[in-house]
């Protein structure tokens, strides 16, 4: 949140992140970032994961017997509850306050949605740093976020040799 003070520039007061996570790797390059923040502005983290709608596949998959949609589904939710608190237990966020909020649906959408309705001020998200046809066909959820937020987003790109592997 901005206040202004007449006396001086407005300030940025920090309360509450959101700190979106994939599990991944990369995912997790924005953690420390939003720790550090939330350390020195004694604000609250709320880390998120969205657990993104399956999309059946048309044609050959490869698979002797495909998996029910609703099965794949529900090990993506139970994988969820089990890494999410693991992500939370982390180093960086020890002594921290923290909560974790399970979502479903389209990942930027989702993030931006609890971000409003949590009144968040800032949201500290990772690039995956995918670049080219791999961007096109993934789309990037973190620009998704940047355009559509209502507070502002620190976006952290992971190094360059992690951006190499993606």
């Amino acid at each position: 949140m901005i206040t202004t003070d007449k006396s001086g520039p407005p300030t940025l007061q920090l309360r509450t992140l959101l700190l979106p996570t994939d599990f991944s790797g990369c995912g997790n390059f924005a953690l420390p970032y939003a720790a550090a923040i939330a350390r020195a502005a004694k604000a609250k983290v709320i880390c998120i994961y969205v657990v993104e709608p399956i999309v059946p596949a048309v044609g050959y998959t490869g698979l002797a017997e495909p998996m029910a949609i609703a099965d794949i589904s529900e090990q993506l939710e139970d994988s969820a509850e089990r890494e999410l608190p693991q992500v939370m237990r982390c180093d960086e966020l020890h002594g921290l306050d923290v909560e974790e909020v399970i979502a479903h649906g389209d990942a930027a959408a989702e993030i931006v949605r609890v971000a409003s309705e949590r009144n968040v001020d800032l949201i500290v998200i990772s690039s995956h740093g995918r670049t080219g046809l791999g961007r096109m066909i993934f789309g990037s959820t973190a620009e998704a976020v940047v355009r559509h937020a209502g507070c502002p987003v620190l976006v952290v790109k992971p190094p360059p040799e992690e951006e190499d592997s993606q």
